[in-house]
């Protein structure tokens, strides 16, 4: 299967990410959460789509936070909320891949995978909203009759649809450490305090799994 790449072309505006919007009052593996992002392109011979992924990450219990397949939740013990509190996460992503409702229902079921890599088991207490939709085509306001661009179930699509199932792993995956990395410490109503993820005892653990320089 092709291997699809991060997304490295430049954007006209950041989004802003982190603690803004509904993401302010947002816990995530008993860190701060909020709002995060992250993309992939495919290459060439996949089609070169784009999926873009989109989260509000309120989900998650400490012991079981993942980043890069290491336990990083068993090494950060410290920093907890008074409370642990269930939420649910909001996953959406958007693809320019020309796919059809049941292909979409498909692919925001991936985002969910996506979710599981990083420690989430979707617990009896989320509802996760997985959303998916695609940009490929649009519908003329005149009416007049148009014909779709539809990457259609069967051998010549199967590689195709698979990277962007792939993808929307990757970068939901992906977003979730975007949305810890890019939140800090908040405190709120009658003080509680949700902390930030340390991103320099982030890396120590990381180094010593031996995944980053």
């Amino acid at each position: 299967m092709p291997t699809c790449s991060p997304r490295s072309t430049p954007r006209p505006t950041v989004p802003s990410k982190g603690c803004v919007g509904s993401g302010v009052g947002m816990q995530c593996f008993d860190f701060k959460g909020g709002i995060g992002t992250a993309s992939r392109v495919l290459p060439a011979e996949a089609g070169g789509y784009t999926v873009g992924v989109l989260v509000m990450t309120n989900h998650g219990d400490r012991g079981s936070l993942l980043i890069d397949g290491v336990r990083v939740g068993e090494e950060i013990t410290d920093l907890m909320p008074e409370e642990h509190s269930e939420g649910s996460c909001i996953v959406v992503v958007a693809t320019d891949a020309p796919l059809v409702p049941h292909q979409l229902r498909r692919v925001a079921q991936r985002a969910g995978m996506g979710l599981a890599r990083g420690g989430s088991y979707a617990s009896n207490g989320s509802g996760e909203q997985l959303l998916a939709f695609s940009t490929a085509n649009a519908v003329p306001r005149d009416g007049k009759p148009y014909r779709p661009e539809v990457l259609a179930d069967g051998d010549e699509s199967w590689a195709i649809i698979s990277s962007v199932f792939k993808a929307t792993i990757e970068a939901t995956e992906e977003a979730v450490v975007n949305a810890l990395l890019a939140s800090h410490t908040t405190t709120g109503r009658d003080g509680n305090t949700l902390f930030a993820l340390p991103v320099d005892r982030l890396l120590s653990v990381l180094r010593a799994a031996g995944r980053t320089a």
